[in-house]
């Protein structure tokens, strides 16, 4: 006895159309846009855009710095500085022989803008440092520079 050929239903085929084609093409450049802004997001927010004049040279004084860094450390200073409601800045130096200290200071944009001002401090008892000029509104980095009993000391800080 044999089988009778029983023909399935035919499969549908599927067909790619011009809606399927927009579906790919908005997902694919969605990922793409959503990445890049992502990225440049991150570039912007976390790096502060720092550049040396001569990437070689500064290659070569790596471990200089290092080893200054190493030394500051070891002095167990701590330095802190903030704004005043009146834009003067306050900073105040801790630690062992630090009391003889002689402070400098240059404030600057964090991304470049506008040029560096040149801080002078004056010395107040029960606050430290104080500066004889007020900054102006906005985001400041502070490259201070701490002279005492022989000893030097390097810092940035954000106020």
């Amino acid at each position: 006895m044999t089988m009778p050929d029983i023909d399935p239903a035919p499969a549908r085929a599927f067909r790619l159309t011009g809606w399927h084609m927009l579906a790919v093409f908005i997902a694919f450049f969605g990922v793409v846009f959503v990445v890049n802004f992502y990225m440049a997001h991150l570039a912007t927010a976390t790096f502060s855009g720092e550049v040396v004049e001569n990437s070689y040279v500064a290659s070569q004084k790596f471990n200089i710095w290092l080893d200054e860094a190493a030394r500051e450390k070891a002095l167990g200073w701590h330095v802190t500085a903030s704004r005043l409601p009146d834009g003067r800045v306050a900073v105040a130096i801790v630690g062992p022989k630090a009391s003889d200290a002689v402070l400098s200071a240059i404030a600057r944009r964090p991304l470049g803008q506008g040029t560096d001002q040149p801080l002078q401090f004056a010395a107040e008892p029960g606050v430290g440092f104080v500066s004889t000029d007020a900054l102006p509104a906005g985001r400041w980095l502070l490259r201070l520079e701490v002279r005492a009993a022989g000893h030097d000391w390097h810092g940035e800080q954000a106020i």
